[in-house]
């Protein structure tokens, strides 16, 4: 995959491989002493399915994608289920 800058990546949607809406990219973990990315912090859509999706939930009811699942990145961003 290209290289994208996170400026163009802010409130972009996550969408699943199989179009479902899954909702506007909040922000992105990192492990500061690696430089690696951990996880898309996605605000869920009210439609989407929380339970169904098989990611996790942090107190402030964002989704937890591991940066591992994202397979593209244009107009959204489509992540593995």
């Amino acid at each position: 995959m290209a290289d994208v800058l996170a400026e163009n990546l802010s409130d972009k949607s996550v969408v699943g491989a199989d179009g479902t809406e899954i909702g506007p990219l909040y922000n992105i973990t990192m492990d500061l002493r690696t430089g690696s990315l951990g996880d898309l912090l996605v605000e869920p859509n009210d439609e989407y399915s929380v339970s169904s999706g098989g990611y996790s939930v942090d107190e402030n009811g964002l989704l937890h994608v591991p940066v591992s699942q994202v397979q593209a990145v244009k107009d959204y961003i489509v992540v593995g289920q």
